[in-house]
């Protein structure tokens, strides 16, 4: 029986998992440094020999990186990369139509392969919620995805980013790489001095790590420093800028990405005309997905027959698979299909 390592590769970080617990993530600025991917996976990949792999399964959204001309180019240039990168091990790319097929048709369906990333996740985590209107709502770095589920199965209205974002299934806000000015407007600097890493570094609910540098100033990812950052958004520094002066930003921000997802809760929630019975969590901002759901309960216009479930899938798989969860859902999906 193969063993299946299944990839999520994203635009800022490379994920990967198996059935039997590995979990592992590797930043790599796709839109850097695109030509170094088929190496660096390949590096990468032997690291994971160990675990007895012997068979790839991909989900993708680094294909909207900017070093591509278009889609087409983007899925066709990953999946250059991992044919290299896998050394002839048999590989599977899972498509939105809920199929893993072979990188000879994923080719010629390069839409069904771009971003499906959500779509993997979605169909696992749909057999949590068996029956009803349930709802996904995952929060990363840099995106949050609100997917309906009915009776277990995935039933948003969007596939592509494009209908996606149109439908406000994809809200592209995230708890590391969203710059501040793209939240506070005129309130602050137009400039990427900061991004929510540092609101949500202040305000405690990522930890610092000192090793992390891919911060808007190239400093460490600690406390202290995104002081500094959130401090010039203001105008000012670590010397000008009062600590309840970061406190407040810190909250607004905090308080407008908030108000985002919920306009995005009410949007999705109103398709139903009924409250979701079971609402799953998870992602890097599982504690920002929460608090949302908590602003959107207190306003939504719908009185659930019973109290909305949620479920955190950190408490399902564990922290170290729910923060990379789409990886984790396909190498149980590619695992079932390939037995």
């Amino acid at each position: 029986m193969s063993l299946v390592l299944a990839l999520d590769i994203g635009g800022a970080n490379l994920k990967a998992a198996t059935v039997d617990g590995f979990a592992g993530q590797l930043p790599f600025p796709l839109w850097q440094k695109p030509d170094e991917l088929a190496a660096v996976l390949r590096d990468w990949l032997q690291q994971f020999a160990s675990t007895g792999f012997d068979a790839v399964a991909v989900t993708m959204t680094g294909e909207l990186c900017d070093c591509y001309l278009s889609k087409r180019e983007g899925v066709n240039s990953i999946i250059d990369a991992v044919e290299w990168a896998v050394e002839g091990r048999p590989t599977g790319i899972w498509l939105t139509s809920g199929e893993l097929v072979s990188t000879v048709e994923a080719r010629t369906r390069f839409l069904e392969a771009a971003a499906s990333n959500w779509h993997a996740l979605a169909t696992y985590v749909g057999r949590l919620i068996p029956h009803g209107f349930g709802l996904l709502l995952d929060i990363g770095s840099t995106t949050t995805d609100l997917i309906p589920l009915l009776n277990g199965v995935p039933n948003a209205v969007g596939r592509t980013d494009m209908d996606r974002m149109l439908s406000q299934e994809l809200v592209y806000t995230g708890v590391r790489r969203t710059p501040v000015a793209a939240l506070m407007g005129a309130r602050v600097m137009a400039e990427r001095f900061a991004t929510t890493q540092d609101v949500y570094q202040w305000l405690g609910e990522l930890p610092d790590d000192p090793d992390d540098t891919d911060t808007a100033d190239g400093r460490p990812a600690t406390r202290a420093f995104a002081a500094i950052r959130l401090a010039r958004m203001l105008g000012g520094d670590g010397e000008l800028t009062q600590p309840e002066q970061i406190q407040q930003l810190a909250l607004d921000t905090y308080s407008q990405q908030r108000a985002m997802i919920v306009a995005a809760l009410h949007t999705i929630v109103a398709r139903y005309g009924v409250a979701p019975e079971s609402v799953i969590l998870s992602g890097a901002g599982e504690f920002l997905a929460q608090a949302a759901w908590i602003d959107y309960h207190a306003q939504q216009p719908f009185s659930p027959a019973t109290p909305t479930t949620l479920l955190r899938l950190s408490d399902h798989w564990g922290e170290a698979r729910s923060l990379v969860a789409p990886a984790a859902a396909l190498a149980i999906l590619a695992q079932e299909q390939w037995e």
